[in-house]
């Protein structure tokens, strides 16, 4: 028995398990309502998007929680939560109208008063991007209970695109004011104003959403429920996906090198758009506190002893492109003449040489621990591919395994010399870029901020300027400058601009309709 016949026989066992859950679609055509049926790989630690920007907590969690606004392809803002916006001339003042009869998951109305909540005070203390932007914010009023109006310090370029699902989840003020925000009860409930809210999460298992009744959006949800399942194996999650046991894939629940093969299937379809906000960038993470990533020169060699061309094409099977610096070349501000580091392992023995790291008799410079990310075996073969690339040179990298708990605690509280990450870009670089490199986001505990250490007031500087430049053109300039200092110090090494797919059911529809695409609330997917 290969190993595809095998998956075939874990997931109808598993399938049976989960007593009375549909497998598949359980309505005709051209009816309301229906099950549908996904992947959540790995299981996320919680569904709280305000306290955990995992990728598969946002997937899940974006049906549950909702922002002010939403992102075309082309990133241009539609409505939200809010109805309608105006942006005062001097860039200062926002003020958004909120759609009447919002409601909570527990039936409490959403007003203003939980929008400011949220922005000015949960978020900068637990998300990973909301603090570089809403400290901005000098003043939030309800002048009534559908109007908000921020007021900023001085203007903020994108601060009109920080408002999706992602970023600024709206939370229930009357739940979390006064209270440890990490450590509410009703994050076991995740209570939010998205069109589906949890019925029940089995770990291990799945997670199950069922229709809000109150979603102010007239006539959504279309679909009854959504039933998130939890499958580890790769093989059994393709078999899900040929057997018609779920409709919808995204990220890396297909395995790469089965990509081309699952896009022959008849009954579904595959695209890699609703990624346009994200811009996925995938680096190797190295803890700048920690000798021998403390320097310069090893950072460098590390850099040059990756082919990544090699990487993208055994490991990635070409989704995506290598990427040059900091800034994926797929958004705005990208600086294509910055340093370039091509593979050369000669280049990579000089550097380290140069620090006197020699190598010993056995070949071996210095040994790193590589905490592996559990994101799918992608992660295991990049990580494979990394070991060997850098033995080559003498860096002997000891690969460490844990769950997705365990690696965002150990990445947000810097308990890691070397790992993998794959952080969004999010439209521009003063919401998704500056994050990872500004000193003032060193902030312990919390992932996806400056978890790498790195410190440079320069950087820090034309960072700022350029936030908060109101000319594309002086903006661009800044970006470059700083493009250009990064790439110089490496204070990670970018490897891929990463591309992923989705497979859809034909007969499902207005699945990816905007920018953030299957983090979406999902309110207006149906079966047609």
């Amino acid at each position: 028995m290969n190993r595809r016949e095998f998956a075939k026989l874990s997931l109808a066992a598993g399938a049976m398990g989960i007593t009375g859950f549909p497998l598949g679609i359980t309505r005709s055509a051209g009816q309301a309502g229906g099950t549908l049926n996904t992947i959540i790989q790995p299981e996320p630690p919680i569904l709280v998007t305000a306290l955990n920007q995992q990728q598969p907590t946002l997937t899940l969690g974006g049906k549950i929680y909702e922002s002010l606004l939403r992102y075309d392809f082309d990133l241009k803002p539609l409505p939200g939560l809010a109805q309608s916006w105006e942006v005062s001339e001097d860039r200062k003042t926002y003020t958004f109208k909120l759609y009447p009869n919002i409601t909570f998951h527990d039936g409490t109305p959403l007003t203003a008063d939980d929008v400011i909540f949220s922005v000015t005070k949960l978020l900068p203390e637990t998300h990973a991007r909301a603090r570089g932007i809403f400290v901005r914010v000098e003043s939030a009023e309800a002048p009534d209970p559908l109007t908000v109006v921020f007021k900023l310090k001085t203007p903020f370029a994108p601060f009109l695109g920080a408002f999706d699902c992602t970023t600024a989840p709206i939370v229930p003020k009357h739940i979390y004011e006064g209270t440890d925000y990490r450590k509410n009860p009703a994050n076991q409930k995740a209570i939010g104003c998205g069109p589906f809210k949890l019925k029940e999460w089995v770990r291990g298992s799945h997670v199950h959403l069922v229709k809000h009744e109150g979603y102010y959006r007239p006539g959504e949800p279309h679909l009854d429920e959504i039933i998130y399942r939890v499958i580890p194996d790769a093989a059994s999650r393709s078999v899900a996906l040929e057997q018609g046991t779920v409709q919808l894939t995204q990220w890396s629940d297909v395995e790469a090198f089965d990509v081309q093969r699952l896009a022959q299937l008849p009954n579904v379809s595959m695209t890699t758009k609703g990624y346009e906000l994200f811009a996925p960038h995938q680096w190797l993470e190295l803890n700048n506190r920690i000798a021998p990533m403390n320097d310069k020169r090893f950072r460098q060699a590390v850099m040059s002893a990756i082919d990544r061309k090699a990487l993208l094409q055994r490991v990635y099977f070409g989704l995506g492109k290598v990427a040059t610096g900091p800034v994926s070349s797929k958004t705005r501000f990208y600086e294509k003449d910055v340093k370039q580091y091509e593979y050369s392992l000669d280049k990579a023995k000089a550097l380290l040489d140069d620090m006197g790291l020699k190598p010993g008799p056995d070949g071996k410079r210095v040994s790193i621990p590589y905490l592996v990310p559990p994101y799918g075996e992608i992660y295991q073969r990049a990580a494979e591919f990394i070991r060997q690339s850098l033995g080559r040179v003498g860096i002997d990298v000891q690969l460490q395994g844990t769950d997705i708990a365990g690696w965002a605690e150990k990445c947000g509280n810097w308990d890691f010399s070397m790992t993998m990450n794959l952080v969004y870009q999010l439209g521009d670089p003063a919401i998704g870029v500056s994050r990872t490199y500004i000193s003032s986001n060193i902030r312990k505990g919390v992932l996806f901020s400056n978890t790498a250490g790195y410190s440079n007031p320069e950087v820090d500087r034309l960072f700022e300027e350029a936030a908060v430049a109101t000319s594309d053109d002086k903006r661009q300039e800044l970006y470059s400058a700083v493009q250009k200092i990064l790439v110089e110090d490496v204070p990670i090494v970018w490897l891929i601009e990463q591309d992923y797919p989705n497979f859809t059911d034909k007969r499902l529809k207005n699945v990816i309709t905007t920018a953030i695409g299957v983090h979406e609330t999902f309110g207006a997917v149906s079966f047609g």
